[in-house]
């Protein structure tokens, strides 16, 4: 059920951003004249094969132009007349140019039906930020609060370089901060040379990041496999019974020694087997050692009991401690104006940030293995739907896709831009011949990615 509402989510996302995309190209096409046989949600082919499994789900024609949606979810198109698209319909280029035609149009018309997709999801991502930040604001969980109640507990990935369960994290790269979730900031992950300040006890010590950290960092997982604030002792939730994989990895439900014992919400756990505790991380550590029986000691309002019981046949404590609570973060409201200024510059955060990590891809400072597919991009998304998360996604996503689009490859609008460029310059188009080869060659190399990325992500998945 996770997977379809993921799924679900992006597709929506995608659908959303597609159409708006291309309706740059349509807009910008019809302001010069210039004819669109066609406007396609997703492709009515088996993109980059543009003579394969050739079939819309709906079409309908107004007009001169063609609207559907394809059967193949990976992108849209518009198909304009006297250009080489997505389709490659080579044919009609060897007739004589007509007055409504791409080709017939000066390159600055053309360079600007070229850029229209890419301003108009610049348009709709920086719209969509001012929109979540007048009518949702920001939650920000504060560093003060997570230090004051104990730091933080380091799992697997920050056990490994070098972060301690009980650390209070002070500065990043020796700037004092704010928010909890200024620790995985992306800029901060992807940056050479970062470092966390923390204080140990009485010391106070760097732990820097590996220049490859964020190749084996999933932001989405970092409460499951990096960091997270300590939670207290505090019983928020018993269960009856749960659900675990057995050593064959069959699913089976069991009951848990917590109903066994008789422990209730808000029970304040102090011992486990007469060993003090304080935090949840503690509790974890204890019973994770072999053991037929278990003693809890918990005060209940102003009673101190203890609760002893038997694992046998009850193979999990199952009960839910008090983390982080709504509560806790604090959420900054912001006016329509402050939203009209801010909105743009957490849109152009996205960009630069995108930029960042293209050039580091490209430097070999960080592996091809970081990129996503769709799969890691539904995974973002989370498997219950939540419109703000949806929103703030979508805008994430509509500024992403712009600056991809800009990249100079052959097959996205970049490619076209740099041999527009070129004409303008020149004064001379480049062959049609050359131009063709290098829409082939690029759409090549899309495919390739899209192939690698997908292996990336699936390698993930089967790998947690």
């Amino acid at each position: 059920m996770e997977g379809l509402v993921m799924t679900g989510q992006l597709l929506l996302s995608l659908s959303i951003l597609i159409a708006v995309h291309e309706w740059g190209h349509f807009i910008t096409a019809r302001m010069f004249n210039i004819r669109v046989e066609k406007f396609y949600l997703f492709f009515d082919f088996l993109f980059p094969m543009a003579n394969v499994a050739n079939f819309a789900l709906f079409k309908y024609k107004k007009g001169d132009t063609e609207y559907g949606i394809g059967w193949f979810p990976l992108g849209g198109y518009v198909k304009i007349a006297g250009m080489v698209d997505e389709s490659m319909d080579k044919d009609q280029m060897k007739e004589p140019p007509k007055p409504d035609e791409f080709r017939s149009k000066p390159a600055w018309q053309r360079l600007i039906v070229m850029l229209g997709g890419i301003i108009v999801n610049v348009i709709v991502g920086i719209f969509v930020f001012i929109c979540v930040m007048y009518f949702i604001g920001d939650y920000h969980l504060p560093m003060k609060l997570v230090n004051e109640n104990g730091g933080i507990e380091a799992l697997a990935i920050a056990q490994k370089i070098g972060l301690q369960t009980g650390d209070k994290i002070v500065k990043v790269n020796g700037q004092e901060f704010e928010y909890f979730e200024s620790l995985t900031k992306p800029d901060v992950l992807i940056s050479g040379g970062s470092y966390y300040t923390v204080e140990r006890g009485e010391k106070i010590i760097d732990i820097p990041l590996p220049e490859d950290f964020i190749e084996n960092f999933d932001r989405r997982k970092a409460a499951e496999s990096f960091m997270r604030p300590r939670a207290s002792t505090l019983v928020a939730e018993v269960s009856d019974k749960i659900k675990i994989k057995d050593e064959a990895g069959e699913e089976k439900t069991v009951p848990t020694v917590a109903s066994q014992i008789g422990l209730k919400k808000d029970d304040q756990i102090i011992a486990i087997n007469e060993k003090p505790v304080r935090y949840l991380d503690e509790i974890r550590e204890i019973v994770s050692k072999p053991a037929d029986s278990v003693s809890i000691s918990v005060a209940r309002g102003a009673d101190t009991l203890t609760l002893k019981g038997s694992y046998k046949n009850h193979t999990v404590l199952g009960f839910a401690a008090a983390g982080i609570k709504r509560e806790d973060f604090v959420h900054i409201e912001y006016s329509l104006g402050e939203s009209i200024i801010k909105g743009p510059g957490r849109g152009m955060e996205v960009l630069a940030l995108q930029a960042k990590s293209i050039w580091k891809l490209v430097t070999g400072k960080i592996s091809v293995r970081t990129i996503s597919s769709p799969i890691g991009i539904a995974q973002a998304y989370g498997g219950t739907w939540d419109w703000e998360r949806f929103w703030r996604m979508t805008g994430l996503i509509s500024l992403a896709l712009a600056f991809m689009n800009l990249l100079p490859i052959p097959g996205l609008d970049g490619g076209y831009v740099v041999f527009l460029l070129y004409e303008m310059i020149t004064g001379r188009e480049p062959s049609e011949k050359v131009f063709e080869n290098s829409i082939k060659v690029g759409m090549a190399l899309l495919l390739l990615l899209m192939v690698f990325a997908f292996s990336n992500d699936i390698v993930k998945l089967f790998s947690n």
